[in-house]
């Protein structure tokens, strides 16, 4: 079982350490899975109450100037890792201008990866900082628990809003009430509400758009004859809102809600 990998493009490396910065927002540990041509960052909560699932899936090839690996077997050619996002967030961190990020799979006392950063020098002798995360390899019997999450039937899809301009709103709102009610329909409309026996506040948003699927028949049997402005809804936790909006540093061109009448995702 071998991993190696190289990154000498800083736009490259920039991208890459704001999807890890994210995955560490979301999660204090995640599961790393490596293929031949790609990475996934992998967080499956079971809580009933509201567990966080996260599948991150990255071509090796936008970001990685060298990327080699050997699986555990030739006909299982992938390694499960697990490990805290936030130990390999603050490694990337010291390589913002870096010459070359190498991060490789070492053994040093315990299975670990090796990030080394290449960092400028004003001498003719390089100057490399090393950082050791320590990681788990999650042995192959368990690789089923981490199976990407399928999509669940649904009423309603729509575009979110701009994540900065929702953020600014959500905060507002979160000393209100410790929950917040997303309604949303096929006619792009979505609104924030917040319902205490003090006070109610809503914020409208309009325009934003659905994607092609929230009206084909054939792709979601639930959305078949739905009033188009016909509100679904769902009461969440308003701090678990906020993480996952806190989080958000790749700046997506567009980001989605999907939900039915009694529970949004």
């Amino acid at each position: 079982m071998r991993f190696r990998a190289k990154i000498v493009d800083l736009a490259c490396l920039n991208h890459f350490s704001r999807v890890v910065n994210t995955v560490a927002r979301l999660a204090k540990t995640c599961t790393l899975r490596l293929t031949a041509d790609k990475l996934y960052f992998i967080l499956s909560d079971k809580v009933a109450n509201g567990g966080v699932s996260v599948w991150c899936e990255l071509c090796q090839g936008n970001f990685f100037d060298e990327f080699q690996m050997e699986g555990v077997a030739a006909e299982h050619n992938e390694i499960y890792l697990e490990l805290v996002p936030e130990n390999l967030s603050r490694a990337l961190k010291t390589a913002q201008n870096a010459k070359t990020v190498k991060i490789k799979l070492t053994n040093k006392h315990c299975p670990c990866l090796t990030v080394a950063v290449e960092l400028p020098s004003l001498s003719s002798s390089s100057r490399i900082v090393t950082h050791d995360i320590p990681v788990g390899v999650i042995p192959r019997r368990l690789w089923n628990d981490f199976r990407e999450p399928g999509v669940p039937d649904f009423d309603v899809s729509i575009y979110l809003p701009v994540l900065k301009t929702m953020k600014s709103v959500v905060e507002r709102m979160k000393n209100l009430s410790n929950c917040i009610v997303i309604e949303a329909n096929l006619s792009g409309e979505m609104n924030l509400k917040i319902e205490t026996d003090l006070v109610s506040v809503t914020t409208h948003f309009k325009d934003l758009g659905n994607p092609p699927w929230a009206s084909d028949d054939e792709c979601q049997s639930s959305a078949q004859g739905r009033d188009l402005e016909s509100m679904a809804e769902a009461r969440i936790d308003i701090k678990k809102l906020l993480q996952l909006l806190a989080g958000q540093q790749v700046n997506p061109t567009k980001a989605l809600c999907s939900g039915c009448l009694r529970q949004m995702n």
